[in-house]
């Protein structure tokens, strides 16, 4: 059901993308609320969810310090 999630965190994946920050979501959302895909009743909570984890990830790698970088990367200071 539900593939690793890879690292997005820089020196891993210097070069994470919101494309790659949405599919870590998605993976979560669906691996916790046990469902591939919702039915329809449960779509607007489905993607809410998958927006909010998302946006969550996305702030934590902003956020992140990175010992022994030299300095953070220029995408994620600008978040």
């Amino acid at each position: 059901m539900c593939r690793s999630i890879k690292t997005l965190r820089p020196p891993v994946t210097p070069d994470a993308t919101e494309e790659d920050y949405r599919a870590a979501a998605l993976q979560y959302v669906r691996k916790v609320s046990g469902f591939r895909a919702p039915a329809a009743h449960n779509r607007e909570a489905f993607d809410r969810a998958v927006d909010a984890v998302a946006e969550a990830t996305e702030r934590l790698l902003a956020e992140l310090e990175v010992r022994g970088a030299s300095t953070r990367p220029a995408r994620a200071a600008a978040v």
